[in-house]
């Protein structure tokens, strides 16, 4: 497999990429992609039986029953920002080891209708926030403890937006690959 393959495996809607002019004209789109996204996935997968769900979607990459749970548990830390960017000043947010939660067994052997169902509540309640706030609370900011980097909610919306659509694409190529659709 050639780089250039692999780089697609990994970026199959390529890299996140945050608009330079007018960010704010996407929030309903990056909103929308929010709500949609656990019908989608669940739609997606749900002829999957547990073989296919423990297949890679790359090499050295995740099962598509890891990429569910890991769906799952980045999405809550998502929503999370969101709630201690909403309620306090610029908080200091705790990161996780994504790597080493994928290798947890409530990610690796667990059913994944735990986490479809889990996403679909979780989403439900984030999309319910995301319609409250004002073009000021997407101004909040929190930062990020591995480079203290801070990020506005908008870019956060903007990046779990591209996160859930990227990691359907890993599942969805593959199935594509395997002809399983």
């Amino acid at each position: 497999m050639t780089s250039e393959q692999l780089e697609l495996l990994k970026y199959p809607i390529g890299k996140m990429q945050f608009p330079e002019h007018h960010p704010e004209t996407y929030i309903q789109d990056w909103t929308d992609d929010i709500a949609d996204f656990p019908q989608k996935l669940k739609n997606l997968v749900k002829n999957l039986d547990e073989s296919q769900l423990n297949t890679t979607y790359r090499p050295e990459g995740w099962t598509v029953r890891q990429v569910i749970h890991h769906l799952a548990d980045s999405h809550t830390h998502a929503y999370i920002r969101f709630k201690w960017a909403l309620t306090e000043e610029n908080p200091l947010i705790k990161a996780y080891n994504e790597k080493a939660s994928a290798q947890l067994p409530d990610s690796n052997k667990a059913p994944v209708e735990i986490s479809l169902d889990y996403l679909n509540a979780l989403h439900s309640k984030w999309v319910y926030l995301l319609y409250t706030m004002d073009a000021a609370d997407f101004q909040k900011t929190f930062r990020h403890p591995e480079n203290y980097s801070e990020y506005t909610l908008l870019k956060c919306l903007a990046i779990y937006s591209w996160h859930g659509r990227h990691h359907y694409a890993h599942i969805e190529h593959l199935l594509r690959r395997r002809d399983w659709m």
